[in-house]
């Protein structure tokens, strides 16, 4: 019997266009409502979509700190996520949820 080697899925291999990163943002807010955890490991797939060096350069922060803001044990301040919003090419923005 042959024996089949499985990776560990990661999704930042598929986030190739803004668009992409924008569903898989939006999907992991609607799938997780009110989970800030997920939403900021979501985060740090994209940025490991778009290369940690160059977010963490854009954004004005070092990169070992980004890998500490985006770590399972990390908080990273609105401000950080601003920032790192901004060095991918997003926004946030609001909508009624009524």
């Amino acid at each position: 019997m042959a024996k089949h080697k499985f990776s560990r899925f990661d999704p930042a291999k598929y986030l190739k266009s803004n668009e992409a990163i924008v569903e898989f943002l939006n999907a992991t807010v609607e799938d997780n409502p009110g989970d800030a955890a997920a939403l900021m490991r979501a985060v740090e797939t994209v940025i490991r979509a778009r290369n940690m060096s160059q977010v963490a350069r854009d954004a004005g922060i070092s990169r070992e700190g980004l890998y500490k803001a985006f770590s399972e044990e990390g908080n990273p301040s609105f401000d950080t996520v601003q920032r790192v919003l901004s060095a991918i090419g997003l926004r946030i923005s609001f909508e009624s949820a009524a």
